[in-house]
């Protein structure tokens, strides 16, 4: 069935035109058209973007082209939809059908030229009303009774829903409990004892002002809200697909965190990652951030289709688009128009045709003399490796034929790297496996070679003779191969010199052509400037407009959401008709509004949250809100939020000393369980950092689309498949099971053992020292007791099992340490590690 039609019918209109009149359009076609189907193919109503209510309309057709063509009644879709063609659906689909006198009037009109009234103008589409496509429309701060309360603006919005429902608002959290909070919103690391002792000590007005400001400052403000972006640009370090090779695009990690702690304006960092490279003059930094788009899947399996892998890819740039700016679900329109929201499949497709004029390219970062010397080796290494080639006799004949001869038995001698890349089509081998194939051929052959140095003195000359050389060029092969240049890129989107066709894909099948598009936006936003064909670049400048109604609201929802738990829009990917309506919409326009009239900047939105009252009270749930107010959707209280799978990791590193603070660069390897990669088609190894990059920030792990790291994947962390705008939470006896026993919390927990062991000088010291390095607060009196309990405990149970406590400690021990108490403080450290206010933010 041709996808565009659904021609709905309403009622059966019994006038035909006589043979001998001209037909005429508005008195003659009309009446039937409107009857029978402008109910979906109307001004408010456009089913597969079709129009019936005006001859231009029909000229120009739906998403399967045009509906009539002039003088050919059987070639138009219009005819083949009412009539019912063997391929389109009859219409309409219910209701009665159009009689036969009525078809006969529509082919006369077509046959005689499907003439329309001069000068014809197409009634207005007729907006929507939902309030997310409205302006945004700065409201007045509202007035309210308790004055002393609100510390800006922002608060008279929130306490002024609270009194209007009888709320008052809860007080001011815990001193240490606002620094903790506000450290792990803004940098995601908790607070040091240093930090926390000046901050108590500190009783100027401005204290938690300037703290405020300290963080903004510091560097890894930008880890911790390019956490936040990199799970909406589906980051990941490799292709995806069952082979899911590596890829290099930590830099367009490290350019998010360098724009975010610059300030760079939300407008801007928005349209260089959308069309940096298209910026005149750009620099390789714009280039780099168009690595936004460069973080789709890409599958290396031999015998695909790459147009359908291309296709795919940038379905999935402009869903991500949709869902990352403009907060709606524009997917849903790749197959069909919007069920729910006013898109149709046409507008998909034209704003799909924005990437499609789009390739993918590799920026190379290295310097021009690094290049030189690059390609320098590349050509020693290729003038010994042809020598080689020459002196064994391979050929790619050769290959083949002793890869088709190779029995069952012999493949299962062979390596398994190697058995895994002979199952991939020959067609399907990156240069990596091939030269790994070659490898094992040559292998194959010097033990031949070997064999036949028995055969005789002359052969065994002449084989030893050949094994000299080959070993001497294999040696010299492997020498430059050691060398390694600098050969860092980048993935980026670069702009074809030609544009793509774009069509309407018929149901959503890149094989189904329908009607030839150009790129636009959905028409019920405000326009692009006109332009016979824009680019990226104008769609760039269309999405950070001040007209736009949509990208401020959705990003200062974001915002709030990180803060707060639920966005003032619940449904933070949804603005459509199908989301939730705000709770507060004029506090989620007015900050959209403060939002862009302070430049787009990110950090002065930060700022305005955190200092606010609003933000700074206290978490308590409170009994009286439980039936009014069960989800604090009217904000009377803070939230307590379970920190995010790579804060987890932080907090536990911050607290045991190991945290290592260096920030940027490429993607470390902390440890794991073994037998992860074991599924996957090509496997591969996790070799564990060493040293530093061991305790690096969990957002720098290394992250594989087929098997994440597994404390990720408990702590709920994103699969970078698709764009993340809102993490699940969950609780579930694997995350305590993951706190207590993996490798890397038991080396945190031994690290914090050494750590108070240093650092206090009594017990009871001891025990004060590592509650305030896990949870920040000091510990009262019934949790130092319970402490101190636990902690005799393990010193009684470990002195009766010295080779238990041996394994505890682990290899890393001062020499004549009491290795019995650095068991007992390993374990009470591991309890202290394993707490839910650990990784809560309260």
């Amino acid at each position: 069935m041709k996808a565009l039609w659904g021609l709905c019918a309403v009622a059966v209109l019994p006038s035909v035109a006589r043979p001998a009149e001209r037909v005429d359009f508005v008195r003659d076609v009309k009446p039937v058209l409107i009857k029978h189907c402008v109910s979906c193919h109307g001004p408010e109503k456009q089913r597969a973007g079709l129009r019936v209510d005006a001859a231009v309309a029909l000229h120009k057709g739906g998403a399967s082209g045009p509906a009539v063509v002039p003088g050919k009644s059987a070639a138009s879709l219009l005819l083949k939809a009412v009539a019912g063609a063997e391929d389109v659906k009859v219409m309409p689909p219910k209701g009665p059908r159009l009689s036969a006198s009525e078809i006969a009037l529509l082919r006369a009109w077509v046959d005689a030229g499907a003439v329309g009234p001069k000068g014809e103008v197409l009634a207005p589409l007729v907006r929507s009303k939902h309030w997310s496509f409205r302006p945004v429309v700065r409201a007045p701060a509202p007035a309210v009774k308790n004055n002393s309360w609100p510390r800006n603006g922002l608060d008279r919005f929130v306490l002024a829903r609270l009194e209007k429902e009888g709320i008052t608002a809860s007080p001011e959290a815990e001193r240490t409990t606002l620094l903790r909070r506000v450290h792990l919103d803004l940098i995601g690391i908790p607070p040091t004892r240093a930090e926390i002792d000046d901050f108590l000590a500190d009783r100027r007005p401005n204290a938690y002002e300037r703290v405020v400001d300290r963080l903004l400052a510091s560097p890894h403000y930008g880890e911790r809200w390019g956490r936040h972006w990199l799970d909406g640009a589906r980051y990941a370090d490799s292709n995806g697909y069952s082979i899911d090779s590596p890829r290099s695009i930590w830099k367009y990690r490290d350019w998010v965190l360098g724009a975010l702690n610059r300030d760079m304006p939300f407008d801007r960092f928005a349209l260089e990652q959308l069309a940096g490279d298209l910026l005149p003059g750009a620099t390789a930094e714009q280039k780099i951030a168009t690595g936004f788009h460069r973080n789709t899947q890409i599958n290396e399996e031999g015998g695909i289709d790459q147009e359908q892998f291309r296709v795919e890819a940038v379905v999935d740039r402009t869903n991500t688009t949709g869902t990352v700016f403009l907060g709606l679900t524009v997917g849903c329109a790749q197959c069909h128009d919007h069920k729910f929201d006013p898109f149709s499949q046409r507008e998909y497709y034209r704003l799909y045709a924005f990437f499609n004029d789009g390739d993918d390219a590799r920026l190379d970062l290295a310097s021009p003399d690094d290049v030189r010397r690059r390609a320098q080796l590349k050509a020693r290494i290729a003038g010994l490796e042809k020598r080689l080639q020459s002196l064994d006799g391979i050929t790619a004949e050769k290959l083949e034929k002793w890869e088709g001869a190779l029995s069952p038995e012999a493949r299962a001698a062979l390596p398994k790297t190697v058995q895994a890349i002979l199952a991939i089509a020959i067609n399907g081998r990156n240069p990596r496996q091939e030269q790994a194939l070659l490898d094992a051929y040559r292998n194959q052959e010097k033990v031949r070679h070997a064999l036949g140095a028995l055969e005789g003195p002359f052969h065994a000359a002449t084989h030893v003779h050949a094994l000299s050389v080959r070993r001497d060029l294999e040696k010299r092969i492997l020498a430059l191969k050691k060398i390694t240049p600098p050969t860092t890129t980048t993935l980026i989107v670069a702009q074809r010199r030609s544009p793509r066709r774009t069509t309407v894909q018929l149901g959503g099948d890149f094989l189904r052509k329908g009607a030839l598009v150009r790129p636009g936006v959905p028409a019920v936003l405000p326009p692009l400037t006109a332009k016979a064909r824009p680019t990226r670049l104008d769609l760039a400048h269309w999405i950070v407009s001040r007209d736009n109604p949509l990208t401020a609201r959705v990003t200062v929802n974001r915002v709030w959401q990180h803060y707060f738990g639920i966005g003032l829009v619940e449904t933070e990917n949804d603005f459509g008709t199908q989301g939730e309506l705000p709770s507060h919409p004029e506090l989620l326009d007015w900050l959209a509004r403060e939002f862009m009239d302070r430049d787009w900047s990110m950090k002065a939105l930060h700022r305005l949250i955190v200092l606010s009252a609003t933000y700074r009270q206290s978490s308590h749930a409170r009994p009286e809100l439980r039936v009014v107010d069960p989800r604090n959707r009217l904000l009377a209280r803070q939230g307590r939020l379970r920190l995010e799978a790579e804060v987890v990791r932080d907090v536990a590193l911050a607290a045991s000393g190991l945290l290592t603070r260096t920030v940027g660069g490429p993607g470390v390897f902390p440890p794991q369980p073994k037998g992860v990669y074991s599924f996957t088609q090509v496997p591969r190894t996790w070799t564990a950092s060493v040293g530093p990059e061991r305790y690096r920030r969990g957002m720098y792990t290394f992250f594989w689309r087929s098997a994440p790291h597994p404390m990720l994947t408990v702590f709920d962390g994103p699969d970078a498949l698709a764009a993340c705008t809102r993490r699940n939470r969950s609780n579930t006896p694997l995350q305590a099971l993951t706190l207590l026993n993996d490798q890397a919390f038991l080396e945190c927990a031994q690290a914090l053992a050494g750590r108070v062991l240093r650092e206090a000088p009594s017990d009871e010291e001891r025990l004060q020292l590592a509650f305030r390095l896990a949870v920040a607060r000091r510990p009262n009196e019934r949790e130092q007791a319970i402490l101190g309990r636990v902690l005799r405990q393990q010193k009684a149970s470990l002195a009766l099992a010295p080779q238990e406590a041996r394994g505890l400690v682990g290899g890393d021990v001062p020499k004549g340490a009491d290795v019995t108490e650095r068991a007992a403080w390993t374990m009470l450290a591991r309890v202290l590690l394993n707490l839910d206010e650990l990784i809560t933010r309260e």
